[in-house]
């Protein structure tokens, strides 16, 4: 079964270790975890109020991937329909 993971910050948590900085993903799209890879810039844009679902590659969930089957008024996967695409 799938597990959904809301993580709402927008920037990586910086931690000194040692000598060295290292950067903790808290966005929850870095391909790198636990480490950030720089994806927490896709979030940037998004309003605070709304869910937000992003695909295996990245991508934000747009009522494109739905083939436009919406129940009522919002994606099939959970994704913010309506938005416009979001590319890295």
């Amino acid at each position: 079964m799938a597990r959904a993971v809301i993580k709402t910050a927008k920037k990586p948590f910086e931690l000194k270790v040692g000598d060295k900085i290292v950067n903790i993903c808290m966005c929850g799209l870095s391909k790198n975890q636990p480490f950030c890879d720089g994806s927490h810039m896709n979030t940037l844009d998004e309003k605070d109020d709304t869910l937000y679902q992003y695909d295996e590659k990245g991508k934000r969930m747009t009522e494109d991937c739905c083939g436009g089957d919406k129940k009522d008024g919002a994606c099939c996967g959970g994704g913010h329909c309506g938005e416009k695409p979001h590319e890295k």
